[in-house]
């Protein structure tokens, strides 16, 4: 088991503060969620662990290995951003092997969900197909632990499902973090549940804790 440690990020834009005192831990084995409303730092805390953004503090390290800068994280974590990141001309069969290895990419290239894509270049394929595309070569890369920004936006409810079933597979030998605003789909395969609300995270258990944080209404 291996286990990603981050602890004492804090973040501020000029006066305007967006993470205080950040604490949090993932193993390998386990899907963590984090909620959050919009502009509240999820997407930045993400490339903070990820190391495309620098905390004002941080301390994060996987096992042993602290971390100074991103190369240090490279093969142990991956990130998919909100952003596409699949070169326009290449067939998606032909990038499968840059990101995954031999072993990983043989798993890739007979899942359903991709074999339609393989012989098509990322131009060719809907907003929701390079979201599909880019998920997957994020979690059967080689990094011990995933970090997914936003990864059902734009997917149908079925790709939803097929995604959800593959992340939580997949988490038996990664660690995987997991942010999006559809929270009944995070929190359906999370083991644990964190909000990042007024710059601070804080363990959730239930829908009722996310009501008295006011992530959501009291009527529901």
């Amino acid at each position: 088991m291996s286990k990603l440690h981050i602890d004492s990020v804090t973040k501020s834009y000029g006066s305007k503060k967006i993470l205080q005192d950040i604490y949090l831990s993932c193993e390998t084995g386990k899907v963590v969620g984090l909620l959050g409303r919009n502009g509240t730092g999820k997407s930045t805390l993400l490339k903070i662990i990820f190391g495309t953004e620098k905390g004002d503090t941080q301390f994060i390290k996987v096992d042993d290995t602290i971390f100074q800068n991103q190369m240090d994280r490279k093969g142990k974590i991956s990130y998919l951003s909100q952003n596409f990141f699949l070169p326009k001309g290449i067939k998606i069969k032909n990038l499968i092997p840059l990101f995954c290895d031999k072993e990983n990419a043989d798993r890739v290239f007979e899942l359903d969900l991709i074999k339609p894509f393989l012989h098509k270049s990322s131009r060719n394929l809907s907003g929701g197909e390079k979201k599909i595309v880019e998920i997957l070569l994020i979690i059967y890369s080689d990094a011990k632990f995933i970090l997914l920004d936003e990864p059902f936006n734009s997917l149908s409810p079925k790709m939803t499902t097929e995604v959800q079933k593959i992340i939580k597979q997949q988490s038996k030998y990664k660690g995987i973090i997991i942010s999006d605003h559809r929270y009944q789909e995070v929190m359906d395969i999370s083991d644990e549940i964190y909000l990042l609300s007024d710059t601070y995270l804080k363990q959730i258990k239930d829908f009722k804790e996310l009501q008295q944080y006011n992530y959501l209404p009291k009527s529901i």
